[in-house]
């Protein structure tokens, strides 16, 4: 069971972090940015943002998945730890623009804050989770590592609660506020029993 949930995990991770792609091939007209306004597309530091946030939140939900298996880990433990700085920069990059990109969410303050509040508790993660193997806690790191992952994954779940919630309200409007909270809140709480358990 473990090992399909992984598997589903890094599927569904190697997809979502793929999507970054689709704004190379894809008309910006039937992508999310179609949602935004000229005045703000065309404002050179939030296209800016725009573009770190989903290249760099892309590249560390890929490469986040292959941290987790021990095997894997103490069978390659140099490129684990080239690897782990590639998702620590890239997280940290992905947190900080998410930060910003956040005051410019959709439907108003309520989902604008449950984005700023996600990249704030990403950053503080993933930051953590570095300063802490700099000291040498093996336990702590990895802790903090899996509450980072569990905020980098807000990026799939998110993409699966939004449609069943429009599915099921009709309402994108509010399906959209609720899943700025959703697609992370729940996520921190598995990563918590995960390192209870652990």
């Amino acid at each position: 069971m473990k090992k399909l949930m992984f598997i589903l995990i890094c599927v569904l991770a190697l997809i979502i972090g793929a999507y970054p792609l689709t704004y190379v091939f894809v008309d910006h007209k039937n992508t999310f940015l179609h949602l935004k306004t000229p005045e703000l597309l065309s404002d050179s530091v939030w296209r800016s943002a725009f573009f770190l946030h989903i290249i760099f939140a892309g590249l560390s939900l890929l490469v986040g998945c292959t941290q987790f298996g021990s095997k894997f880990r103490d069978k390659h433990l140099k490129l684990h730890r080239v690897i782990g700085k590639i998702y620590i920069t890239s997280a940290l990059i992905g947190a900080i623009s998410g930060v910003y990109l956040g005051f410019y969410a959709n439907e108003g303050a309520a989902a604008a804050l449950g984005f700023i509040f996600l990249g704030l508790i990403w950053f503080m993660f993933t930051l953590t989770a570095f300063l802490v193997i700099r000291k040498g806690n093996i336990l702590v790191h990895q802790k903090f590592m899996i509450y980072s992952y569990a905020c980098t994954f807000a990026a799939v779940t998110l993409r699966v609660w939004y449609p069943l919630l429009v599915k099921m309200t009709d309402d994108s409007s509010f399906s959209y506020v609720t899943v700025a909270w959703l697609c992370w809140i729940p996520n921190i709480l598995v990563a918590f029993f995960i390192n209870k358990k652990k």
